[in-house]
């Protein structure tokens, strides 16, 4: 009875720190379908837009002694015109071009991203302070005020894009923007302002993620990497284009990794946990290569 006892927490426990995990893929993945909808880009420099944030967000804390809260949106901001400026000066001109070209150019930013990163904070690892240090005990299991409050974030933030999207003008531009670009030009809307705005929430929404996963994995110039590819994963497992989908995928793509790990370690496969989330996009692209919540269809030409 122990035994079993003992295995169900264990599952719960895995279950919980999967649920925190896919959060963060499923914002970032969140971000590269917002761009995507918009603008038909890929931007594999998404992770390294969460690393920057953090770095800001610590430095407002650490260096600025400014409050967590403050430096919090500090960040958001400060990325976030960042992702503006970036379509502004950079990817609006790309916008039509080879889809491998523009893979290449986000993948190039990305890398200059990181050196001016390591040029900047360094080649060490930091560690941001938040208000979330305690842990709450429900029986055996235990649940990290960090991962908490990155589950609690997600899901603030998801109500706040959806209420955005569904309820103010500029939402429904976006999404009018998204579904046909050249109807919304002729209907008076500024497209290309549209962009910029899409990137700069895109961008926010990296930062958001990175400040909530600092905590946890610490922050370093390569911490946008992992979550990069494997929220690039989680958007094609839930469909590629969907926002729904996005999150969903991210979370599914949290708890397999979590429960590889969790159950293949000791059997002593040690890179099981890494392998296992693109195991689960391959099945996935063999059932459904639409994704969970995509739909297939043909572009008109």
């Amino acid at each position: 009875m122990e035994t079993r006892r003992g295995r169900v927490s264990d599952f719960l426990q895995l279950t919980l720190n999967g649920v925190a995990v896919g959060c963060i893929y499923g914002l970032v993945a969140l971000g590269f379908v917002l761009i995507y909808k918009a603008t038909e880009l890929v931007n594999f420099a998404q992770g390294d837009l969460l690393m920057l944030g953090a770095f800001v967000c610590y430095m407002a804390v650490v260096w600025w002694g400014l409050d967590y809260w403050l430096a919090f949106v500090l960040a958001v901001v400060t990325i976030a015109a960042f992702g503006a400026l970036l379509d502004r000066f950079v990817l609006r001109y790309v916008i039509g071009q080879p889809q491998f070209a523009v893979v290449m150019l986000t993948i190039g930013l990305g890398s200059m991203f990181r050196t001016f990163a390591s040029v900047t904070w360094g080649s060490e690892i930091y560690t941001l302070p938040t208000p979330f240090g305690g842990v709450w005990h429900i029986g055996s299991i235990t649940l990290s005020h960090q991962y908490l409050s990155i589950i609690l974030g997600t899901l603030a933030l998801c109500g706040a894009l959806y209420a955005f999207f569904n309820w103010t003008r500029i939402g429904i531009a976006m999404q009018a923007t998204s579904q046909n670009q050249l109807a919304a030009y002729y209907m008076g809307i500024p497209v290309k302002m549209i962009f910029s705005l899409i990137w700069a929430i895109s961008a926010g929404v990296a930062t958001s993620a990175g400040v909530l996963l600092a905590p946890v994995t610490l922050i370093d110039t390569n911490m946008g990497l992992a979550v990069t590819i494997k929220a690039f994963a989680a958007a094609v497992l839930g469909g590629f284009g969907s926002i729904p989908g996005a999150l969903v995928g991210g979370v599914v793509i949290g708890l397999v990794e979590l429960y590889a790990g969790g159950y293949a370690k000791p059997l002593g496969i040690e890179d099981w946990k890494d392998t296992a989330p693109y195991v689960a996009l391959l099945l996935m692209l063999i059932v459904r290569p639409q994704g969970l919540f995509g739909s297939l269809g043909r572009k008109k030409v």
